[in-house]
């Protein structure tokens, strides 16, 4: 008895980092909204700058922790936390510590749900046959082409999208960097999009978050998108596994 007991624990414990991460998210859901908002940002941006101008190193380490906050736990706000990493730093500044702690707020939720389902669920995945097994190769022949994808092109959730690649396996190498480059051209979007903040507040107007829809915008991520499927596309013409 007591020998289930202590193999009952460990395989618990594994659950724990995804179902704190998962409370987290449910409560935040509901008590974060009116805190973090456009509103809220307007509200707040000379408190913002002020700080950011009397200690600058504090607020780009504190912004970056709030981010990975964000992301690691899924609370609602990523969109206005780029705004104000864009409103704060700049186009370039700002969309450079978005992409950071988006990164390592993404790699918090990979490792927490590797350690708890990813390993035993591939262990399934390997041992399977059939239909699921071909899937699985397939995926493992064009990991770098369909990581790529899932960033630029958010088919799923960004939620979603970390759990995926965990599920299946993913090197945590291939997922940090195809994660950071991924997210960079919408990060780029929206932090211009926060750049340009202060002379929307002054007329007191609200940002166009649908400027990633513009052409000018929209077509050249979509040719990256399709960059990042053609080696898949090239496999299935040829027959090669080796690109």
């Amino acid at each position: 008895m007591s020998d289930m007991t202590q193999e009952t624990k460990p395989g618990a414990l594994r659950y724990l980092p995804m179902i704190a991460i998962l409370v987290v998210a449910a409560v935040g859901a509901f008590t974060l909204r009116d805190y973090i908002s456009f509103d809220a940002l307007r509200d707040n941006r000379e408190a913002l700058i002020a700080l950011r101008d009397a200690n600058f190193i504090l607020t780009v380490f504190g912004f970056v922790a709030a981010y990975i906050v964000i992301v690691a736990f899924s609370l609602p706000g990523a969109l206005i936390a780029t705004l104000t990493g864009g409103f704060l730093f700049g186009t370039v500044g700002g969309s450079a510590l978005s992409v950071t702690g988006a990164t390592i707020g993404a790699t918090v939720i990979f490792l927490a749900a590797r350690f708890g389902l990813g390993e035993r669920l591939k262990e399934r995945m390997d041992a399977s046959q059939g239909t699921v097994r071909k899937i699985r190769e397939g995926l493992d022949e064009n990991q770098w082409s369909m990581l790529f994808f899932l960033r630029l092109v958010p088919v799923v959730p960004f939620f979603v999208a970390n759990l995926i690649p965990a599920f299946l396996a993913v090197p945590v190498h291939r997922y940090v960097i195809s994660t950071f480059l991924g997210i960079i051209p919408g990060s780029l979007v929206y932090s211009s999009v926060g750049a340009g903040l202060g002379t929307v507040f002054e007329q007191g107007e609200s940002p166009d978050l649908g400027i990633i829809f513009e052409p000018h915008i929209l077509l050249p991520i979509l040719g990256l998108s399709a960059l990042s499927l053609l080696p898949v596309l090239i496999k299935a013409v040829t027959g090669r596994k080796d690109l």
